[in-house]
């Protein structure tokens, strides 16, 4: 495993995340201390796919018949490591829930993203047919309030064309620019691991073990 010395160079090997912890709020998560990067999105953005296409797991995330189900923050450890850390945050937005618990859920997701210390980074997933939802700008200024770096995938990109899903790159890196140094935007596809590739990549960036 790298040291801190040359942890510049470090490739994680995301096939080894186990599962940790879940936590309903943000006291009750691990010790706020080594690096992790959070996955967010609507939840019928292929979080749970995403999360399993990169860790080569079918069921690492749990993808549920009811979109919106889990309502808690789960932990996943990454090459026993429990200092590197992805976060599943509970999705958002398409349950049928009361309007109540909605808004816990919202108050849940701010508190975590505003005072995580240890959070780098915030995966933010959106069905490429239908990006930049009210959740999703949301989410964009909960990370601009912290100055934190946003990863947007555009998930379910096989379900378009080349071209399409091209333009509709584009169209969603051009809304974005005034951002442009705090977001990058890359297509994805689970079902084909279309992409995986790249997020690893960025994902090494933030999960560098910072000094102790």
């Amino acid at each position: 495993m790298p040291t801190h010395q040359d942890s510049s160079a470090v490739r994680l090997n995301y096939p080894t995340a186990q599962f940790m912890t879940s936590a309903p709020t943000l006291a009750l998560c691990p010790d706020d201390t080594g690096a992790e990067v959070a996955f967010a999105g609507r939840s019928n953005a292929g979080k749970s796919s995403a999360i399993n296409a990169l860790t080569q797991q079918k069921a690492l995330a749990r993808t549920s018949r009811t979109p919106g189900r889990t309502q808690l923050i789960n932990f996943f450890s990454v090459m026993n490591d429990e200092a590197r850390r992805l976060v599943d945050l509970p999705g958002y937005g398409y349950a049928k829930v009361p309007e109540a618990v909605k808004l816990e859920w919202q108050q849940h997701l701010s508190d975590y993203l505003k005072g995580r210390f240890s959070l780098r980074g915030l995966v933010l997933l959106m069905d490429v047919r239908h990006p930049l939802t009210e959740f999703d700008q949301m989410m964009l200024g909960f990370a601009d309030e912290r100055n934190m770096p946003v990863h947007i995938l555009l998930t379910k990109a096989d379900k378009l064309k080349k071209g399409p899903a091209s333009a509709a790159l584009q169209q969603v890196r051009s809304r974005l620019k005034e951002w442009e140094d705090l977001v990058s935007v890359q297509l994805f596809s689970s079902l084909k691991r279309d992409g995986v590739d790249t997020l690893a990549k960025r994902l090494d960036e933030w999960l560098k073990t910072p000094p102790q």
